[in-house]
């Protein structure tokens, strides 16, 4: 097993991509502290996945916006599994409408969620990474931070301030033996796209883009951010690395 005897905090657990990455992490041997913030039963559904598999979990409810709610969350990962190994920002939300009609508390509660989460995080958790010269960070990014969409200007401006958020963190850890990465997917399938009613014009619109010509899939970036969180990936960092079919050629 890649993560054997690691123990993780996967924010964003509880749906979608962080619940793939979470049960790929605790397959692959590690300890798992997924976050959640409104889906409670989903949460506490994938940690009982992982015990299921003989691997331990909690799942903790955390704003990640809150800079004291994610110290939480690190003291009860603490508690639970003893140290931390990995963290994977992943987290995140839209809200989306043109620049010209957006509202100062569309802009302010993107960034702050997804920007600022990642900071909160990172920041509690950093210091144990240095100090025991080892680990590994993860953020999720997405495609759009590199090349922007129309409609998203919050939101691809906090994807983009992680791209740099991750190079910086980078190379002040990696004198500390610590990996910082990002992932950038593309479109993804899930839960939350097949429920929209747009899901066919989304994909048609992505299709369109890609060279693959197929639909991620929560497991596509889960498979990436294993390999990036175990030993394997020991020289690779201050990476941005697309997960997207080959939608942003």
């Amino acid at each position: 097993m890649m993560l054997r005897d690691k123990n993780a905090i996967v924010t964003g657990g509880s749906q979608g991509i962080g619940t793939a990455i979470s049960l790929e992490m605790a397959r692959e041997g590690a300890n798992v502290c997924l976050t959640y913030r409104k889906h409670e039963n989903e949460a506490f559904e994938v940690r009982d996945r992982i015990l299921q598999m003989g691997g331990k979990a909690i799942a903790v409810k955390c704003d990640i916006a809150s800079f004291s709610e994610a110290e939480k969350v690190v003291k009860a990962t603490l508690d639970a599994f003893g140290k931390i190994d990995i963290l994977v920002n992943n987290a995140g939300m839209n809200w989306d409408g043109v620049s010209w009609k957006m509202t100062e508390e569309q802009w302010d509660r993107v960034i702050e969620v997804n920007l600022k989460g990642y900071f909160n995080f990172t920041r509690h958790v950093a210091p144990l990474l240095k100090d025991q010269k080892s680990g590994k960070i993860i953020n999720v990014t997405s495609i759009n931070g590199l090349r922007g969409k129309f409609g998203q200007t919050n939101y691809s401006a906090s994807k983009a301030g992680i791209i740099g958020f991750t190079k910086a963190l980078a190379k002040e850890l990696g004198a500390f033996s610590v990996n910082v990465n990002a992932v950038a997917p593309g479109l993804i399938e899930t839960a939350m796209l097949k429920g929209s009613s747009a899901r066919d014009q989304i994909i048609q619109m992505a299709m369109a883009e890609s060279v693959l010509k197929r639909v991620g899939q929560p497991e596509d970036l889960a498979n990436l951010v294993v390999f990036l969180a175990s030993d394997k990936s020991k020289h690779i960092t201050g990476e941005v690395i697309k997960v997207d079919g080959g939608q942003y050629i």
